[in-house]
């Protein structure tokens, strides 16, 4: 992984992938006590990030191997990037989905015109088994939702554009949060930084309780999670950093934040009232973070990702009856 990679994935992008404003509000200033900048994500094709990578993994593919489908394992916003850029290229596309997974990231998958499998992920269901055993029946290609190349390539794009926009605010030094799983995002984002804003230092954000990769970063080794599920930040919830990733995070990000479920609800809350965004949960851990862990933060500036908006109504409607109190 290099700025070479995320430079060829912003080229195969240029066209097909929306350049995110960076977005402010005085109010998120004054919770925050610094000048907060937003870069959502959220109004990216499908609703997150993850249609970079999965866009440039798949484009990245030889024509012969692209042709025979591709496979992939999500709980919705990597499945709806995979089934968008499989659309995109006419070929098919099999994602593997826990049965838990939010409704309306299910039906979003199988409306872009994948085929859906459902797997018990609390009950202990193989979703590798499942995944080996229909790759191999119908010679399918898998896309790993992060620690895959072609795909922290894709994401890093959404660092290319942080750079460049901040630049023209005049920003060249903030703590940027970014909302973080299995690490494709944050190590993409950092590796951009790296190359076009060495100024701003990364900092992964998690769920409380599921914050494998600020443990990670404290202990310098990949730690795991104990559970794999039961927490409303479920698009961030992985078992572990990735093998690609981790190295990437260790040497170029600064520490984890983790925030709690209210926290992640009150700023999907402001997200909404200030800047009329939606967001889903894990999607606002990074703004969470940036408004209600301020003490962690260093610099007179912020950057937060809100990356994604995939959320189902009822759970949008706990974050507006929050009125904005993580407490």
């Amino acid at each position: 992984m290099n700025i070479d990679s995320i430079r060829t994935a912003a080229a195969r992008l240029d066209g097909h992938a929306r350049r995110t404003p960076l977005l402010s509000s005085p109010f998120l200033d004054e919770i925050a006590g610094r000048r907060v900048l937003v870069k959502p994500e959220c109004l990216q094709h499908t609703g997150s990030f993850k249609y970079r990578g999965a866009r440039n993994a798949v484009a990245a593919l030889d024509d012969q191997v692209r042709k025979r489908g591709v496979i992939a394992f999500s709980s919705g916003n990597h499945a709806q990037g995979v089934a968008l850029a499989a659309r995109e290229h006419g070929v098919p596309a099999v994602i593997i989905m826990p049965a838990d997974a939010p409704a309306l990231k299910i039906a979003n998958t199988r409306a872009l015109g994948a085929e859906v499998v459902l797997y018990d992920r609390a009950g202990g269901e193989d979703r590798d088994e499942i995944g080996a055993r229909l790759s191999s029946d119908r010679g399918l290609t898998l896309i790993k939702p992060f620690d895959e190349p072609q795909v922290i390539a894709g994401q890093g794009t959404t660092g290319l554009e942080i750079a460049a926009q901040a630049a023209e605010l005049g920003v060249t030094r903030a703590d940027v949060l970014v909302c973080c799983g299995g690490g494709g995002l944050t190590s993409g984002i950092a590796l951009a930084l790296e190359a076009d804003a060495p100024g701003m230092r990364v900092r992964p954000v998690e769920p409380d309780g599921f914050d494998d990769v600020k443990r990670s970063l404290a202990s310098g080794r990949i730690e795991s999670n104990a559970a794999v599920s039961g927490n409303i930040c479920d698009a961030i919830i992985t078992p572990s950093p990735g093998q690609i990733t981790f190295p990437i995070m260790q040497r170029l990000c600064g520490p984890g934040l983790a925030v709690s479920e209210t926290e992640a609800l009150a700023a999907a809350f402001h997200a909404y009232e200030r800047l009329k965004l939606v967001a889903e949960p894990g999607g606002a851990v990074a703004l969470a973070a940036a408004l209600f862990h301020a003490d962690q933060i260093e610099g007179d500036t912020v950057i937060a990702l809100i990356s994604g908006g995939n959320v189902d109504a009822p759970m949008f409607a706990r974050a507006l009856a929050t009125q904005g109190d993580p407490a």
